[in-house]
């Protein structure tokens, strides 16, 4: 059981308290303060933070150990106000795989390095949105970093197509000796959520000129439940809400004991109610290794991979009766079936996902006698997601549907050869190279029950009723034996047609199960140096051709000029292309979605696809990116202070359009031609889906921008000290082509006004002897959410919110380590809906960064050998 605040309060507060006073604090600090050696944002020699021409965020182990997160993505949204990242709950692997945000660009316009090689995308294509297909950050456990860079800047002339919005190098733990072992458990005040995670890290000697360090990492976590039960005007499962209305049609299962005996099991033991909204139950294991090897003579072999296997699950929306889901229809003997016979309280399909990630990269690096440095590496990365549904049907199979199905897998591989070389020539660094790559992306078939039409996917399947609407021998035989078959009657359960698929996420079938692959060639310059004792300059070009897209030249030019020893000047511009991934060319998807307020059955289909093609799609095509940037570097006495600003320009921008209606009513204009196309393509269960979507280069965007960070040290006594740092960041984005041929009123305000436009950290971290005591506020600026209402389109702005994180951590001796702490300890949520956008249960707006979870405690044992 989780004890309340007030009991963990005293208890951070006992512990914050009980340290006697060493160096070992003050030495740590020591370690903190030299100069922070950066190698991403140039090909050319490593420079200091302060020296770069282009902004760069340097985290080392301790700092990352203090953040008391499982996932490696939430660390980063901690310690980085430009980066975002929002649980998911009810989106489908993206429950699994969040999809992250820097400087409000996607996942995949961020570039993902470990030890400055990039790293492999993950199998999943988010759905909605930009569609993005970016790494996997989850998946590198925090024992395995020795420190984190993340370039807030455009560099695609210099790593290649991803890097328009930014760069995160991992560079990854190298020691020959030494070991740790940390456990964490922790839990949420609402007293749900228990997580445990244990991560280790050895350093061994690799004969006698290499070392080996390898991290693994275990995690578990429960679910959460921050929402409440089930009540819309359509269905309600709460009678003391103000919605329940006893006089509709659900009241006479409301109040039929069997049917509230089986809510109970609708979510199989996910909480209280029907639909929960939360985090899921999550469960990891994860390995890292990094090695080399000094040959001699300035050369090395090197190698480091990695291989994880993770499991989550979390819920769909309730399936409740006469949803279209759960329908009477009619057995072969004019006997009723309902799928309440399997399911007496409706159902909540649960959705499970496995996902598998493994790398592995070599090489070989040293310097010529010609001065000429050289880099030659290859690398392999596969990302697989293997998905279950459980607790759900397949409707068109009627009694003979099973109640769990394997909808099919998704797979990622890439391999790549790279050759980097660089040569000194007096001030100036010339650095050039060149790579290949080769990628595919994999729609692995489901189960057959998963995808296959049953016998109630058209009406009458048994032949019960004559054309003429009169029964036909075997209906008469029905009848005769005591069945209520009404041929005359339209509304009779045996013309019913019920969707094809497991409800909640149909398998993919062969027609749509596919291999996507292509390769590209890049080549690349890179020229830098100071120009005068103040002036340093850098440039870089880039070349990338594609199989399945025209070829592109890319360049940045970026510069730093120092006014004085204490202040400079610094900026940049530059050029990006982005090719669409082959997981966004050949992703297909029909899950539910909430395109007019109600959750339908929505298909997302590639945009090449008869489908999308009839509806007026065309092929996707790449996006054009261009950055600017301006800042200013200053240390003022002890502070120091970086000032960044920033704009990103997008031309022909990847993202879903708004869902087009689907409809089987010949009167409903537009949705029935868009019906008429879903059958043309010979989709399944055509006539169960209510809604269509595909990805398009849809509209230019503007993001614009100002990052801040400030430093500032304080000696509060002679044995102790005192560090305080601030980083915020102001971001919005604006269309700069009119967007409404592909977005709808909605989503084209909630696009430009449905994140926060400030984000900002500020902590304080207080060293005396062995005991450390670290204070941070998370701050969430405002921003605002539309919904129609009554045809209007009305919005809810949503406060600003602060979050307070705290933690004292004390070394015992030598090898132990103990800390204890709390996030978000005044327990604040965001504001909840006001405007009935989220239905079935939920509270808080879903999709957003700030935490809706409440206050986390917990504790924390390291043990340093």
């Amino acid at each position: 059981m989780v004890p309340t605040n007030r009991r963990l309060l005293a208890l951070l507060i006992a512990g914050l308290s009980s340290g006697a006073i060493s160096s070992t604090a003050i030495a740590q600090d020591s370690e903190a303060n030299l100069e922070e050696i950066i190698i991403t944002g140039s090909r050319a020699r490593p420079r200091t933070v302060t020296d770069s021409p282009v902004p760069v965020d340097v985290f080392n182990t301790e700092t990352i150990r203090e953040v008391a997160f499982t996932d490696t993505n939430d660390v980063i949204k901690t310690l980085v106000p430009s980066f975002n990242i929002s649980r998911q709950p009810i989106s489908d692997g993206g429950t699994f795989i969040r999809p992250a945000q820097l400087r409000g660009m996607p996942t995949d316009k961020t570039l993902v390095l470990v030890n400055s090689k990039r790293r492999h995308r993950a199998a999943l294509v988010s759905i909605g949105g930009s569609g993005t297909q970016g790494p996997d950050i989850a998946t590198i456990p925090t024992a395995a970093l020795k420190t984190v860079e993340v370039l807030r800047d455009g560099a695609a002339a210099q790593y290649g197509s991803d890097a328009i919005a930014g760069v995160i190098n991992f560079i990854l733990k190298d020691n020959t000796e030494g070991a740790s072992l940390t456990v964490d458990t922790g839990g949420y005040s609402e007293g749900d959520g228990d997580q445990v995670t244990v991560q280790g890290n050895i350093g061994l000697p690799l004969g006698e000129s290499g070392f080996l360090s390898i991290s693994g990492e275990f995690s578990e976590s429960e679910a959460t439940s921050r929402g409440e039960q089930y009540c819309e005007s359509w269905f309600c499962l709460d009678p003391n809400n103000p919605v329940y209305n006893p006089n509709a049609g659900y009241a006479a299962y409301t109040t039929d004991p069997t049917f509230m005996a089986g809510v109970s099991d609708a979510n199989i033991g996910q909480g209280p109610y029907v639909q929960p909204w939360g985090t899921p139950n999550t469960e990891a294991v994860r390995v890292f290794f990094n090695s080399g090897y000094d040959l001699g003579g300035g050369t090395e072999l090197y190698a480091f991979g990695n291989y994880s296997a993770s499991s989550a699950d979390g819920g769909f929306y309730y399936r409740y009766p006469n949803n279209g889901t759960i329908e009477d229809l009619r057995r072969a003997d004019g006997s009723i079936y309902s799928p309440l016979e399997k399911f007496p309280g409706g159902f909540t399909p649960r959705f499970f996902g496995d996902v598998f990630d493994a790398s592995i990269v070599g090489g070989i690096r040293g310097e010529l006698n010609s001065g000429i440095s050289y880099d030659l590496s290859a690398r392999g990365g596969s990302s697989k997601v293997e998905y279950t549904l459980k607790n759900t049907i397949n409707p068109s199979m009627g009694p003979d549907s099973p109640t769990s199905f394997r909808p099919g897998d998704l797979v990622n591989e890439e391999v790549q050869y790279q050759a980097d070389f660089s040569y000194e020539m007096g001030e100036a660094l010339w650095a050039f190279g060149a790579s290949y790559m080769d990628e595919s992306y994999e729609v692995v078939g489901g189960d057959v029950a998963s995808y296959a039409p049953g016998p109630y996917a058209t009406p009458d399947p048994w032949n019960l009723c004559a054309a003429d609407m009169t029964p036909t021998a075997a209906g008469s035989a029905a009848i005769a034996g005591g069945s209520s078959l009404n041929c005359a009657s339209s509304s009779d359960p045996v013309y019913k047609v019920v969707g094809v698929g497991s409800n909640g996420f149909p398998g993919n079938s062969p027609q749509f199960s596919e291999t996507y692959s292509r390769d590209s060639y890049a080549a690349y310059v890179d020229l830098s140096g100071n120009v005068s004792e103040n002036l340093f300059l850098q440039g870089a070009m880039r070349y990338e051709d594609y199989s399945d897209f025209d070829s592109e030249l890319v360049y940045k030019v970026a510069g730093k000029f120092d006014i004085t020893d204490n202040f400079g000047l610094r900026a940049s511009y530059g050029t990006g292309f982005r090719a669409p991934t082959p997981g966004q060319q050949g992703t297909i998807n029909v899950s539910t979605r909430l395109p007019n307020g109600l959750p339908v059955a929505t298909g997302l289909f590639p945009a090449n696809s008869d489908v999308a093609l009839a509806l007026g799609s065309s092929p996707l095509t790449p996006e054009l990116a261009t950055n600017y940037t301006f800042g200013i570097t200053g240390s003022f006495g002890e502070l120091d202070l970086t000032v960044d600003m920033y704009r990103i320009d997008m031309e022909d921008r990847t993202y879903a359009i708004s869902t087009r209606d689907v409809s089987t009513d010949p009167t409903s204009g537009s949705a029935y031609s868009n019906y008429e196309a879903l059958v043309a393509a010979g989709i399944p269960g055509a006539e169960s889906i209510g809604g269509v979507l595909y990805f398009a280069n849809a509209f230019d965007t503007k993001t614009q921008g100002v990052d801040i960070v400030a430093t500032y040290p304080l000696s509060l006594t002679s044995d102790s000290e005192t560090i305080l740092t601030a980083s915020m960041n102001f971001n919005k984005s604006e269309f700069e082509t009119d967007p409404s041929a592909y977005l709808n009123a909605e989503n084209t305000y909630d696009f430009e006004n449905g994140d926060p436009q400030w984000r900002g950290v500020v902590m304080a971290r207080h060293m005396v002897g062995d005991l450390t005591l670290m204070g941070r506020a998370n701050i969430y600026g405002s921003y605002e959410n539309s919904n129609p209402v009554g045809g209007v389109l009305t919005v809810q702005e949503y406060d600003p919110v602060v979050q307070f994180d705290i933690e004292g951590r004390y070394r015992f001796d030598e090898i132990f380590t103990l800390a204890i702490g709390g996030r978000n300890i005044f327990d604040e949520y965001p504001q909840k809906d006001k405007l009935g956008d989220y239905c079935c249960g939920a509270l808080y707006p879903t999709g957003t960064p700030v935490s809706w979870d409440g206050s986390y405690y917990y504790l924390r044992l390291t043990a340093d050998f």
